[in-house]
């Protein structure tokens, strides 16, 4: 029999729990109309299951625990790790994800105040990547500082977040607003 066939039976404290043949018939666990009900309370195809925006459980958590002004690190895939810092990695394969489409997923779900760079991104990528990086960006402030003080403001973030990004000089610090 399939494991949704049987029920736990939580009967008084002198029999303790056992398992019973169930049928599924029972009025409790099906809605008004004759859907079968999941332990939730939802039918199976309900969802309940988030279908937009960031999926990623561990991405999810890291952005839930920001509070104002802390900040948060979106890396290449050749980022060091830092000990003690949180570690959400997402990188699939070289180049994907890459850093502008993880902003996108980002900022479009947290809000965010500032957002530091390289000032060597510049120098370092054509205006292609220059420009996509700007949009991705939208309207929070970006400043560009030296890589070295850059890399100065990842021990006091919250997290980390690993991509699949290849092109140099394009890791980020963002801030909450």
């Amino acid at each position: 029999m399939p494991l949704d066939t049987y029920r736990v039976n939580r009967g008084p404290a002198s029999k303790g729990w056992g398992i019973e043949p169930f049928s599924g018939s029972s009025r409790r666990h099906r809605n008004r109309d004759g859907d079968r009900l999941t332990k939730s309370g939802a039918t199976p195809c309900d969802g309940g299951v988030i279908q937009s925006g960031i999926l990623n459980p561990h991405l999810l958590a890291l952005l839930a625990r920001v509070r104002h002004t802390n900040t948060i690190v979106i890396a290449d895939s050749m980022f060091p790790s830092w000990p003690g810092l949180v570690e959400v990695d997402l990188s699939l394969v070289y180049g994907i994800p890459t850093i502008p489409q993880v902003l996108s997923a980002v900022l479009a779900n947290w809000k965010c105040g500032a957002a530091w760079m390289a000032s060597e991104f510049e120098g370092s990528n054509d205006s292609a990547v220059r420009d996509e990086f700007r949009r991705a960006f939208g309207a929070v402030p970006l400043v560009l500082e030296p890589h070295r003080s850059l890399k100065l403001r990842v021990p006091r973030a919250m997290g980390l977040i690993r991509t699949g990004e290849a092109r140099i000089y394009t890791n980020v610090v963002l801030e909450s607003a």
